[in-house]
């Protein structure tokens, strides 16, 4: 699993949007978060990484402070 942190400037990033589609095609599943989420809510963020290693976060998400992409799954 990749784990990201980004900031604001990152969004609707065309890197980014290819970076993901390379690393779910090759079996990693991307979780991104931004900074701000992390430094204001850190307890939601190791719980929704542990959600995902638990398997209990399966379908995608995308957010204005979280994207998850499963492995294997394009955007």
């Amino acid at each position: 699993m990749v784990v990201e942190v980004d900031g604001s400037q990152h969004v609707n990033s065309r890197r980014d949007s290819m970076r993901d589609m390379y690393m779910v095609q090759n079996g990693w599943r991307v979780v991104r978060f931004w900074n701000t989420h992390i430094f204001n809510d850190r307890a939601a963020v190791l719980e929704t990484i542990v959600a995902i290693l638990e398997k209990r976060l399966t379908s995608g998400v995308r957010g204005t402070d979280l994207t998850f992409i499963p492995a294997g799954v394009e955007r």
